[in-house]
């Protein structure tokens, strides 16, 4: 029997023809699901939100968005020349002399990015690996108007470049803050992609704080808005036309837009293009670590209360973290104040921040909380470095056959102390440790004996925490018991 429910009504009356209520009206329900069901206040609805107004907003700020052309030389080796060249045979007799390519020669290339006027008087934001390597860099305005621009620096760590151009009374952009972007809000992109000049293409923030494997001094914003080549250097706009980022880079096994593009965060952009409006370059601090992620493993590992932080793996001896008394196998959770979730916040953080700067950091040592102070040093000097590890994790005994280390052994791995790894299986095997490593500290103890290492390796639950010295690099390897 098919029936349409036009009112409240005829569903009541449905409702307790088939027993689910006794009596229409009347409500009394007859069972208590039925009284669960009904008592279970509703959830609360999301609050509806309009789409915001691209076209105001499109053209209001699109004149400040620029198109950028750049000519430069790149060398190349001369190959392929015919034979009947004269200097065909010279080449082929000599040309190892060279270079394994033979000689070179300056080849020109041209490039497209895109760009924002930031000032009226002509100062321009783009990325640096717009302008690289570039003799002559052109302007062209949505007027069709072009000049000749200047650049007057660029920060390859961050990818940000400023440019000037000699003219006035020119739009600009408003400038945002990107601490008060939203994951999930609105967002807007203007620039020139594949040549296609003053291109909008509109998205949502996907995440903040994004580390890049290349670029750990940006904690870049993911989003997915349609970023192809040409876009590069433009504006990543929010719902209320504010600059919140520069378009930057995608991930993409295609070589053009999949859906995952980064920008970096004006925040960023802006304090470099202070520094190089004021000095014609740029300096990062450092704080002279080797850090990695601190995974589930390395968190019970460290009776850390969840997965977060910057794991120690190297103190560069005499750096800024060397003289502040970090070690390896310390957990840093916070930068005067700031958390420090992913290992990648960590360098982001300190290359935001003047080289001489006096930093507080809150760091985990061997079960307890610490704060140590540190001044940091010129990144210029030398960059800290993120360690990766890809090492798995395995079940059972630990699986390591161990020796203390010879004299001579010491002083070619340049350690104090530490056991030689003669053969590894089981779990460590599984994690990546491998004959010949050697091991320096277990859970952030440094490992002095054979005997010292069973009895933390005895006491320990789920998993344990090595630091290995490889080659000369050290890494911790997460090995989770059985």
């Amino acid at each position: 029997m098919n029936v349409r429910l036009n009112s409240p009504r005829a569903l009541a009356v449905a409702l307790a023809a088939a027993g689910v209520i006794g009596a229409v009206g009347a409500g009394a329900y007859t069972s208590a699901s039925a009284v669960g069901a009904t008592a279970a206040a509703p959830a609360a609805a999301a609050p509806l939100v309009t789409m915001p107004d691209f076209s105001t907003i499109t053209s209001r700020d699109g004149p400040a968005v620029v198109n950028i052309s750049v000519t430069g030389t790149t060398k190349t080796a001369m190959e392929g020349i015919d034979p009947d060249d004269p200097m065909f045979e010279f080449f082929r007799r000599f040309g190892g002399q060279f270079g394994p390519r033979g000689p070179q020669r300056d080849v020109p290339v041209r490039g497209q990015g895109s760009g924002f006027i930031v000032s009226p008087d002509g100062v321009i934001l783009t990325n640096a690996h717009v302008v690289k390597d570039a003799n002559e860099v052109t302007v062209k305005l949505t007027d069709r108007r072009e000049f000749r621009a200047k650049v007057l620096g660029s920060d390859a760590k961050t990818d940000v470049a400023v440019l000037k151009i000699d003219a006035k009374n020119l739009p600009t952009l408003q400038l945002g803050n990107t601490k008060d972007l939203k994951v999930g809000e609105w967002v807007l992109a203007i620039g020139s992609p594949f040549g296609f000049e003053n291109t909008v293409t509109a998205g949502v923030v996907s995440a903040k704080g994004r580390s890049l494997p290349d670029d750990s001094y940006v904690p870049f914003i993911q989003t997915d808005v349609a970023i192809n080549p040409g876009n590069s250097g433009g504006p990543l706009l929010n719902a209320r036309g504010e600059v919140v980022g520069i378009n930057s880079q995608i991930y993409s096994r295609s070589g053009g837009y999949q859906g995952v593009s980064f920008a970096i965060p004006i925040d960023v952009a802006i304090q470099v293009k202070d520094q190089i409006v004021a000095t014609g370059k740029v300096s990062h601090a450092r704080l002279g670590v080797a850090v990695q992620e601190v995974n589930q493993t390395f968190a019970d590992s460290f009776k850390l209360d969840k997965p977060e932080g910057a794991l120690v793996s190297n103190v560069e001896k005499g750096g800024p973290a060397d003289q502040a008394g970090l070690r390896s196998g310390d957990v840093i959770r916070k930068v005067d104040g700031e958390p420090i979730v992913s290992s990648g916040d960590l360098p982001a953080l300190i290359g935001q921040k003047k080289p001489g700067s006096r930093i507080t950091l809150d760091v985990w040592r061997q079960g307890e909380r610490h704060e140590i102070s540190a001044r940091l040093g010129d990144a210029s000097d030398k960059t800290s470095a993120v360690a990766k590890n890809d090492a798995g994790a395995g079940n059972g005994k630990l699986g390591l056959a161990l020796r203390p280390l010879q004299p001579q052994e010491k002083r070619e791995a340049h350690v104090d102390s530490g056991l030689l790894i003669e053969d590894a299986g089981g779990p460590a095997a599984l994690a990546g440790v491998q004959a010949g490593d050697v091991l320096l500290a277990i859970n952030g103890t440094p490992a002095k004996s054979v005997e010292q290492v069973r009895e933390v390796a005895a006491k320990a639950d789920k998993s344990i925490a090595l630091l290995i010295q490889r080659d000369g690099d050290r890494i911790f390897v997460p090995v989770r018991l059985g």
